[in-house]
């Protein structure tokens, strides 16, 4: 009998480690940023603890306020572009490996799509 209960009790919790939830955006990213001055790559690395940095042409800037709801996404970071530091916050969604979104700023919105490396 007591088999039996801890058997059932291990097969629960395997059903259960299996069901947990899992942040569909933890990984590294290959981004291209469609900006006013052109298309610019970068790399997006979110980890499972909640931080994250985006590293590019325009050095590594640390993400903050990463949020995830189901396959939704937003986080915020900013950038130095020639001296002046302008505010991102991202707004988008993963789907499997693809990353789609956009940026928003003072100076506008611009389109971000990646694959998961």
């Amino acid at each position: 009998m007591k088999k039996l209960i801890g058997g059932s009790i291990m097969a629960f919790l395997l059903v259960l480690a299996g069901c947990a939830s899992t942040n569909p955006a933890v990984g590294a990213w290959d981004i291209e940023m469609q900006t006013p001055l052109g298309a610019m790559p970068a790399v997006l690395t979110i980890s499972e603890d909640g931080t994250g940095s985006m590293a590019g042409d325009l050095g590594v800037q640390e993400l903050s306020g990463i949020q995830v709801d189901g396959n939704n996404i937003n986080f915020s970071t900013s950038i130095d572009a020639q001296g002046q530091s302008i505010s991102l916050t991202f707004s988008g969604s993963v789907e499997g490996d693809l990353m789609v979104g956009e940026f928003g700023s003072d100076f506008g919105s611009f389109s971000v799509s990646g694959t998961r490396q």
